[in-house]
């Protein structure tokens, strides 16, 4: 392609050449045409006006002599004094001027003297049409020549580029073809083959594609590692810098499930019991802080089993594969976990960190399958105690038939806590900002097994809630709350219970807890319920008929984890709350996050035209306390301020 640019220069250049050439000659005939013209008009002037000259020339003779001379555009003689003596200016040849020179100059000879002739000034301009004429025949002709010239080896180059441009693609292809054929078959003979083909089809076309297949193979390796980069990158959790989910699926795809060797081992899930509490409460950086110590505790137990992977596989779960281990094994897997879970427990001083479940997998077994069984060892394991394994084997399904066997378990779990009223109640105090308010105390609850084993509490509530069972939990809750604040006689102390969504709306729990606070009505003016943002929004019209019946018996309500959903003040002016406690969200980074700054000083504007008081959750710092202060909301709680305690 360099070759073929170099030939066209080459050919630009020679035209140009040819086109100078040409002008060239056409401006020396220019030029001797004006001196032809200037010495024959001068000569024809001077014979004209000469008294000696005059008998001897005539018109006819005049003629003659300029029977080649040029045409003019203009024609003027002047005097030595500049006086003009005639003016022509009608295009003509030097014949017919010489007739006009000589009837205008028989009127005028007899004042020159002899020795004027040489005084006479001619002055004329060419009219160079005809020389234009030539001029443009000339260049035609140049142009003409000189672009065959050019034309004629562009199309020969053009059609042999041509040529062997087709020659080396089909060659290359082939070429690329071998090549590929030779990674992709194993067998030595046929590979060998392929090598030595690949080598002569460069010698027979240039020596340069000798190097043809090692140029390949470098570039194979290139993508090659630049796809399995991008591969990483896209198959990695953020946070742990584990495989995800993604990557879990391929890699038991690929090797367990449609491995052509015999595969056995275990299949481990780990479930965060405690990483939604922990961000509500201390912070998703807290938050991100526990992921990364649960998975560093999984890390360095399972890196003791030879060949065992760990994958992220959504926020809370993570999965452990231990080939070739055996489920008598997996009993010490899941014994050194629950240790080292538990001392962390005790570091961070956690109602619990994570459970285990853990299944038998062998080759072939679908992935959805093994799934749902591990999961259903996850149930049973949360609800023996905190950071407890469980081992789900294949007769423990076939003997209690059920799919569910997780959910029965846990079903029967709470039902032993509602009865036994197995609940442990702690509290952690709203610091108030302004000496003329008064802030609560939030009572909060952790339920146990009859061995008197803390359970993980999110994962209690949600299974309680998912069972619909909540009901029965908040009504012992609120029972053994009551009882307590009895017994204990805080005359000045303010109390907040938390109430789900689904018991707040339900007329039946409704009309009990309605029937119970009038039974201690000096307790009742002394309590604040929660709910959250979101469950009211669920239906306001069954929230307006609770939050009503609250403050019938004295009692307030505290709208909590405000700013997730989108309540409009209309729903406030409306449901009339006495608090409103900022989702943890807010809270955490406020002295760097201006946008938080604006959102949460507009809420305490709005909230206060209507007379709502504004609390922040999630404290973990001075700095955000500090702010907190500064953007005058009303009280502030979380762990900087007080950690849960024992009522």
């Amino acid at each position: 392609m360099a070759g073929f640019k170099k030939l066209i220069f080459i050919q630009l250049i020679s035209w140009l050449l040819f086109a100078s050439i040409g002008g060239y000659f056409v401006a020396s005939a220019f030029d001797n045409a004006v001196s032809d013209a200037q010495y024959k008009t001068q000569s024809v002037v001077n014979n004209y006006i000469s008294k000696h000259s005059i008998a001897e020339i005539t018109p006819d003779k005049l003629q003659q002599v300029l029977a080649d001379g040029n045409t003019f555009s203009s024609f003027i003689l002047r005097d030595q004094q500049g006086k003009e003596l005639i003016n022509i200016t009608s295009p003509t040849s030097l014949p017919a001027i010489a007739q006009l020179v000589d009837s205008s100059f028989n009127s005028i000879r007899p004042q020159f003297a002899v020795n004027q002739a040489s005084d006479i000034k001619v002055e004329f301009t060419i009219n160079a049409n005809n020389l234009g004429l030539i001029l443009q025949q000339a260049l035609f002709v140049v142009i003409l020549v000189s672009g065959l010239m050019a034309i004629i080896p562009i199309v020969f180059m053009k059609t042999m580029f041509s040529k062997l441009n087709r020659n080396i693609s089909m060659t290359v292809a082939e070429v690329i073809d071998v090549y590929i054929n030779q990674n992709q078959v194993n067998n030595g003979l046929e590979t060998a083959i392929n090598s030595s083909k690949i080598k002569q089809l460069g010698v027979d076309l240039v020596p340069s594609f000798n190097r043809l297949s090692h140029f390949l193979q470098s570039k194979h390796d290139d993508i090659q590692n630049a796809a399995h980069s991008i591969k990483q990158e896209a198959y990695k959790d953020v946070v742990t810098e584990l495989g995800n989910r993604n990557m879990f699926v391929e890699y038991y795809e690929k090797y367990i499930e449609s491995s052509e060797k015999s595969t056995f081992g275990s299949l481990a899930m780990v479930r965060c019991s405690e990483l939604q509490a922990i961000n509500q409460t201390r912070g998703y950086q807290k938050g991100d802080e526990y992921v990364k110590a649960v998975a560093d505790i999984i890390k360095h137990i399972s890196g003791t089993y030879t060949g065992s992977k760990v994958f992220r596989l959504n926020s809370s779960d993570f999965a452990i594969v231990l080939p070739n281990t055996p489920l008598k094994e997996s009993e010490r897997f899941g014994d050194n976990l629950q240790s080292r879970f538990t001392q962390y427990q005790q570091n961070q001083e956690l109602s619990s960190v994570a459970n285990t479940g853990i299944v038998a997998y062998e080759k072939g077994k679908p992935l959805g399958e093994l799934l749902s069984i591990v999961d259903n060892a996850m149930s049973m394991a949360q609800s023996k105690q905190a950071n407890a394994w469980h081992i789900q084997r294949e007769t423990d399904l076939v003997n209690n038939v059920s799919a569910g066997f997780g959910n029965q378990n846990w079903r029967k779990v709470i039902n032993e806590v509602i009865e036994a009223e197995r609940v442990h109640l702690v509290m952690q105090n709203i610091m108030p900002i302004g000496k003329s308010m008064k802030a609560y105390a939030e009572i909060q609850v952790r339920f146990k097994t009859t061995e008197n084993q803390v359970l993980p509490t999110a994962s209690f509530l949600a299974m309680a809630e998912k069972l619909d069972m909540a009901m029965e939990i908040d009504q012992l809750i609120i029972n053994s709350s009551l009882e307590k604040i009895k017994s204990r006689n805080f005359s000045e102390k303010f109390f907040g219970l938390n109430v789900t969504a689904s018991s707040a709306h339900n007329d039946q729990f409704v009309i009990w807890l309605e029937r119970r606070l009038l039974k201690d009505t000096n307790i009742a003016s002394k309590l604040v319920f929660e709910v959250s943002e979101f469950g009211l929004q669920q239906n306001i019209k069954a929230s307006k008929r609770f939050i009503d019946m609250i403050h019938r018996v004295g009692a307030r309500i505290t709208v909590e984890r405000f700013g997730v959903g989108l309540t409009s003040f209309k729903f406030f002016r409306d449901l009339k709350p006495d608090f409103i406690k900022m989702d943890a969200s807010y809270t955490r980074g406020l002295e760097e996050d201006k946008n938080n700054q604006y959102f949460m000083r507009l809420m305490v504007d709005l909230a206060h035209r209507i007379g709502v008081s504004v609390f922040a959750e999630g404290v973990e710092s001075q700095e955000e306390k500090h702010i907190i202060e500064t953007l005058c909301l009303d009280g502030v709680q979380g762990y900087y301020i007080e950690k849960p305690k024992d009522i």
